[in-house]
């Protein structure tokens, strides 16, 4: 091996371990920078881990001396030096190894077509389809506010000769995307790819019989076993980024994560990493409370199905009535996903905990803008199953930091917990539209939320829209506040490859007793750059237009808050922030209709990969009932609700904290401070 150079760098792993030291050693040569543990490791040839600078992209940080990164094959790999003087130094020997390699490309092969080039070139026409459907559904707004009804026919016709052009343009997508799977079929069966790649750890499945001294990397043999045509890595702790979105362990407004210090390794705190808190009472579900690894390519080799799926509907058309396929589905209902809002119950309920108006709506965007990301803990977007009508879920919270006390509140939604607890309760109280009503509350901090939500699916032409239309009220008894909010519009993107999720839309967010409001502006990500998941928060004081607080970041990472003071801060991080796991009757406690029980077979026949049962056991759910609601209409007979009930156009919870209380006892007054 022809070492150019070698020395200690850190590497960024993940929030968990953050940066961590490595002894690296770069090979000019073979143009790979291979990395070891300590330079013992080296001398042993026990190798962690290697890039590949073939085609490779050093970046660096103008506000940072000392990191820098390397891009290759869409992933990009961060690293530290101690000083930038040191950082200099292996910026021009990567470089000169990346040049060295470029030079040995067989110059046919640099205007070569690509799958690669294939796959950008689908996702350009996918941005250009849904600017034509943005833009016809321009086209049909202003036909309906035209007044001329001759000129309306003749726009008319435009529109349909649009329409038809749209629906080609989406069939030759789909076929293209069919064909693009059976083109990756022979690379994913064996073809040798010489690309960018990882390999990490000295586990090299795809060598056999790797010839090497001390001093040598192996001599590939290859084998039946496919050398892999993207970069990865075999650990299953490394953390990766967007190459195209150039995202570091830094936050996306100036700060950063902790630096290494010297070779010390990690220095994030373990208390402050994000993870998932139980308490000792609480029943383990293996069938629940397991998070499986998702696997990305399981999705991909579903594409044709997909395809075929989507060559039946059309562009706008409503997805209410249609039948996915079971592979597609998270494992557990809609009800229980809405649970998730309350993954940080100190958040929530530190709100009736705030002694001024704007210190309570201040604390009311900062639970809301951290209540998305435990929703959705994986890359790949999923469909929850959509719930029986009747269907109930409940659960409940202990309160980091509150007090436990012993007694009971029998007349809230989970009579079992303690009034110290953040109890939540949910029901599926219509199938045709499916409106889901919710309700959750802390009997001691004397704050509550009702709402409801009715899903609206869309079909986009490559992706699908999940509008949210409900709305909920926060209601803060001691203050006889009450805070009306609602939720962003949900898009599965990708849906013939690696689907994943994003939210968009403006929320307002309103106090009418105080004045204060907030709008909140979840931001979808532009055809070409900026990044995924973006939000945007200003809260305004009453009758103000100027905003005292503007809130950005990715409602999935960090978000910070920048004063009208001056002062910045970290707002909300989701990355280090606690989740706090609920807590659910074991099944044979809970009612036949209750989530976990009514879905169980399903769920246990998703986790042991067993489609076909799963599918035979929702077909007899969604069978079930449809037979109930024939009957039911044939009988003249009304559903009965059993937790909710219908106000005009609104569903509220039948015995909210606020009847209760004030039934009860006086509502409780504080003196505000002036």
């Amino acid at each position: 091996m022809a070492i150019k150079m070698e020395g200690p760098l850190s590497k960024w792993t993940n929030v968990m371990k953050g940066w961590q030291y490595r002894w690296f050693v770069l090979d000019h040569t073979s143009g790979i920078l291979s990395y070891y543990t300590s330079k013992e490791k080296m001398v042993k040839g026990s190798r962690r881990g290697c890039v590949r600078l073939k085609g490779a992209v050093i970046g660096i940080d103008d506000e940072d001396d000392s990191t820098f990164t390397i891009t290759v094959d869409h992933k990009t790999f961060h690293f530290q030096a101690r000083d930038e003087e040191e950082r200099e130094r292996w910026i021009e020997a990567l470089e000169s190894a990346i040049c060295e390699m470029s030079g040995q490309r067989n110059a046919s092969s640099e205007h070569a077509a690509t799958l690669e080039d294939f796959e950008k070139k689908l996702m350009e026409t996918d941005a250009y389809l849904e600017l034509l459907i943005e833009q016809n559904q321009a086209l049909a707004k202003k036909i309906d506010e035209c007044p001329n009804e001759a000129d309306k026919e003749r726009y008319n016709i435009i529109k349909v000769t649009a329409d038809a052009m749209i629906e080609a343009i989406k069939h030759s997508i789909i076929q293209l995307q069919i064909s693009k799977e059976n083109l990756r079929e022979p690379v994913l069966n064996g073809t040798i790819n010489d690309g960018p790649m990882i390999t990490d750890g000295a586990n090299y499945g795809h060598f056999s019989g790797a010839a090497r001294s001390d001093d040598d990397l192996p001599v590939p043999v290859v084998v039946n076993e496919a050398v892999p045509a993207t970069s990865y890595s075999s650990s299953e702790d490394e953390e990766f980024y967007d190459a195209e979105e150039a995202k570091s362990p830094k936050d996306h407004d100036g700060s950063r994560a902790p630096k290494a210090d010297g070779n010390s390794g990690s220095t994030i705190d373990p208390a402050a990493k994000a993870k998932v808190i139980s308490s000792k009472e609480d029943y383990f579900d293996e069938l629940y409370d397991v998070k499986d690894e998702e696997d990305l390519g399981s999705m991909e080799q579903h594409g044709s199905i997909i395809g075929h799926l989507l060559s039946q509907v059309r562009i706008g058309m409503d997805l209410t009535k249609v039948v996915l396929p079971t592979f597609i589905l998270e494992r557990r209902s809609l009800l229980e996903m809405f649970a998730d809002f309350f993954a940080h119950p100190d958040s929530f309920c530190q709100i009736a905990d705030m002694t001024t108006p704007k210190e309570r709506m201040v604390q009311v965007i900062r639970w809301y803008l951290g209540a998305f990301h435990a929703g959705r803990p994986s890359e790949i977007a999923k469909k929850p199953y959509n719930p029986i009508i009747g269907e109930t879920f409940k659960c409940y919270w202990h309160v980091p930091g509150a007090p436990e006390s012993a007694e009971v509140s029998p007349e809230g939604p989970t009579p079992w917990c303690t009034k110290d607890n953040l109890s939540f309760i949910s029901e599926q109280v219509s199938h045709h539209p499916p409106i889901s009503a919710f309700y959750s509350e802390n009997y001691n901090k004397r704050i509550s939320l009702d709402g409801y939500i009715w899903t609206k699916s869309k079909f986009l032409g490559l992706s699908i829209g999940v509008h949210m239309i409900g709305q909920c009220v926060l209601s803060v008894l001691d203050y006889d506040e009450e805070y009306t909010l609602s939720f962003p519009s949900g898009y599965g993107r990708s849906i013939l490859t690696v689907p994943w999720v994003e939210l968009g839309g403006k929320i307002n967010i309103n106090c009418a007793k105080s004045g204060y409001s907030s709008l909140v502006e979840f931001q979808t990500k532009p055809f070409y750059g900026s990044r995924k998941h973006r939000v945007v928060a200003n809260i305004f004081e009453p009758n103000e237009k100027k905003s005292f607080v503007t809130i950005e970041g990715e409602w999935n990472g960090v978000m910070y808050a920048k004063w009208a003071s001056g002062k910045n801060e970290v707002f909300v991080d989701t990355k280090t922030q606690p989740i706090i796991k609920k807590i659910v009757k074991p099944p044979e406690q809970q009612d036949e209709f209750e989530s976990r029980k009514l879905w169980r077979k399903v769920t246990l026949n998703l986790k042991e990969k067993n489609v076909d049962a799963a599918t035979e056991e929702k077909r007899r759910l969604e069978q079930r009932q449809r037979d109930e609601a024939k009957e039911r209409k044939e009988q003249g007979a009304k559903w009965e609700t059993k937790f909710f009930h219908e106000v005009g156009e609104h569903w509220v919870y039948d015995n909210p904290l606020v009847k209760r209380v004030k039934k009860k006892t006086p509502l409780m007054s504080r003196k505000e401070p002036k």
